[in-house]
């Protein structure tokens, strides 16, 4: 049952992203031809932003590896300092932001995940509020017409 929706999960997000390697390039031809101005740009804006931020997110939490020990030494040349890790325990469970440290010094997370995850949210978060604009001056326009109709 698991191999199923992982399958499935897999296949989605198959979909998902070539629906924003079409996205990217209708959104690179909209700037140009005006066509911001209409909703399905911003969707389209919302979907690439979500998939770029899930991306980052998934990154991050896969950069680590599965022996932290080997990760740090053989991989990064980094010493691993098992004091540290045990001090810091709560801080590399987190969701957001990530950490996965090998010393006080260095971070297995890549430095540009966090800061691509909140631009992401936040590029995601403008064009949903500009679809939410966009749905209450459609709505104010059919009321207006409806007013008129009556008189």
């Amino acid at each position: 049952m698991t191999a199923v929706g992982i399958l499935f999960a897999a296949a989605v997000l198959c979909v998902w992203l070539v629906w924003n390697l079409v996205c990217l390039y209708r959104i690179a031809r909209g700037v140009r031809s005006g066509a911001w101005r209409r909703p399905m740009w911003w969707t389209r804006l919302c979907s690439v932003a979500l998939f770029a931020g899930l991306a980052s997110w998934v990154w991050g939490v896969l950069s680590e590896g599965l022996d932290e020990r080997e990760e740090c030494g053989l991989r990064h040349h980094q010493v691993y300092d098992g004091a540290y890790r045990a001090a810091h325990e709560q801080q590399g469970r987190s969701l957001f932001p990530l950490h996965d440290k090998c010393n006080a010094h260095y971070d297995l997370v890549p430095a540009w995940v966090n800061p691509a995850i909140v631009g992401c949210a936040v590029v995601a978060a403008a064009a949903l509020a500009v679809l939410l604009w966009f749905g209450a001056a459609h709505l104010t326009s059919m009321l207006g017409r409806e007013k008129r109709s009556w008189i």
